[in-house]
């Protein structure tokens, strides 16, 4: 990478400008753009149907960007006072920002919920780690499996971890026609982690790098993904970068090292941020701005408990992100440990500026792509919702009304409209609208509620073959 891409990262500007920003939303309409524009917005019926036909005629591109370890508060347009992301606040621009979405407390059922639209207790997915024998079953179907089957070229590069001990677990055996990066966490190696097994970079299912330059992850599978979309542009295609960054440890380029007033984590996050800034670059440059769904987010929030083993081989505690206003981190049921930053952008399709605090989640992603990529969802439950209507602005309101927070095989929490009631340190009751960093317990005062809530854990719980969670036990 060029040192004359840093200068381009700082400034916010691409060799390849890309997006609309509203003016030029608007400046597509008057020039024929029109019909798209009354798709989202409720035209009169003969603009709806005309923007109903250019739409159908070609299926969208889909991307999806997602970082690992990333807080709500690591970005510049959701508020961070010293780390510059100005291709991502360019996107939050030219798009939907979406400040009350969820993920998971940890990696791996984050994955699962992106890759299978399913509460990780359904799917019983376990052992997907160093040394582990598990692997998404069969009967699942996954998101790459349901698109290719509708017709998609689908490529994932970066963080797996949903299995890699059979070949079948991989990626390729999931549903991608091609895969490059890390079949699990890249702390899963001495002396974090206490196994021989050796991390291995994969290109399909061949391992081709040992010891994994880490310092290069990002750049390359930003390479790889830009010749993904070259190699399919002719499309449908979905893109799959997963990110092993902001994971500890933390690595970046020497062209990056040093260039953000936050030190070496404010470096990794520019990195990311450059990255996202090649993929939206070069579908405009490929004419596929405006038939590509583009969304950004995180797995989890920022790992602030860290535990000793984290604590050697060059980590600091302070090589972590914030979770901003929000309470906790990653591996709680706080919403800093799961709420997201998340970024939604198709120009032409979704009217740009905006924000939303409605709730989203990653199963709902699971739906949305499927839907819109003319694919079948599975036969058994699934635990999303179809989002366009919302994104687009044909609906008022998310379809997502309530979320279960789940971790270890546990629910722990259940949010409903603006409540939450989470029963891991005993009976915790926020409103989350006017106190979004759940500092006010509010149980005593709303015994009705608490007890709605819990009455609908324990359905759920019956539901998904899981347990409510209660307070621990002293010794």
């Amino acid at each position: 990478m060029a040192r004359t891409d840093v200068a381009a990262h700082r400034t916010g500007r691409s060799s390849v400008p890309y997006g609309a920003t509203r003016r030029g939303f608007l400046k597509a309409a008057v020039a024929g753009g029109a019909a798209a524009v009354a798709a989202s917005t409720g035209l009169g019926p003969l603009a709806r149907r005309a923007g109903a036909a250019a739409a159908g005629a070609r299926r969208p591109n889909l991307v999806m960007l997602f970082a690992d370890d990333v807080g709500w508060g690591d970005l510049g347009c959701f508020g961070h006072p010293t780390i510059q992301t100005p291709h991502l606040d360019r996107m939050a621009e030219e798009g939907l920002r979406l400040t009350s979405f969820y993920s998971a407390p940890w990696c791996v059922p984050a994955r699962i919920q992106l890759m299978t639209g399913r509460y990780p207790p359904r799917t019983g997915i376990r052992g997907t780690s160093v040394g582990g024998s598990g692997g998404i079953p069969d009967r699942e179907v996954t998101l790459a499996e349901a698109l290719k089957a509708a017709g998609y070229r689908t490529g994932m590069m970066g963080k797996w971890h949903l299995g890699y001990a059979k070949d079948a677990y991989l990626p390729t055996g999931q549903g991608f026609d091609y895969y490059f990066g890390l079949p699990y966490s890249n702390d899963m190696r001495r002396p974090w982690v206490n196994t021989d097994v050796p991390l291995y970079l994969y290109e399909n299912t061949k391992k081709v790098e040992h010891p994994v330059n880490q310092d290069t992850l990002t750049t390359r599978y930003t390479e790889h993904a830009v010749d993904f979309i070259r190699k399919n542009k002719d499309g449908p295609f979905f893109l799959y970068l997963a990110y092993a960054m902001a994971h500890l440890p933390i690595h970046t380029t020497d062209e990056f090292r040093g260039t953000s007033r936050a030190g070496l984590y404010g470096d990794v996050i520019a990195t990311i941020d450059w990255s996202v800034g090649q993929i939206l670059a070069t579908l405009k440059e490929l004419g596929l701005d405006e038939n590509t769904l583009v969304v950004f987010t995180s797995d989890n929030g920022p790992w602030l408990n860290l535990p000793k083993r984290m604590l050697q081989g060059g980590n600091q505690p302070w090589h972590q992100g914030t979770p901003g206003p929000l309470r906790g981190y990653k591996h709680t049921t706080y919403e800093g440990g799961l709420r997201e930053p998340a970024i939604v952008r198709w120009p032409g399709r979704i009217l740009p500026g905006r924000d939303s605090a409605d709730m989203a989640a990653l199963m709902d992603l699971y739906v949305t792509f499927v839907k819109l990529g003319g694919g079948q969802l599975p036969d058994h439950p699934v635990d999303g919702y179809d989002l366009m209507p919302w994104l687009q602005g044909r609906t008022d309101r998310s379809p997502r009304k309530e979320f279960l927070y789940c971790l270890h095989g546990r629910i722990e929490a259940l949010r409903d409209g603006p409540w939450k009631l989470r029963t891991q340190d005993g009976v915790e009751l926020f409103n989350l609208e006017s106190d979004p960093s759940e500092r006010y317990n509010r149980a005593d005062e709303k015994p009705e509620i608490v007890r709605r809530l819990a009455q609908r854990m324990e359905e759920m719980a019956r539901e998904l073959g899981a347990k409510v969670a209660g307070p621990k036990k002293k010794r």
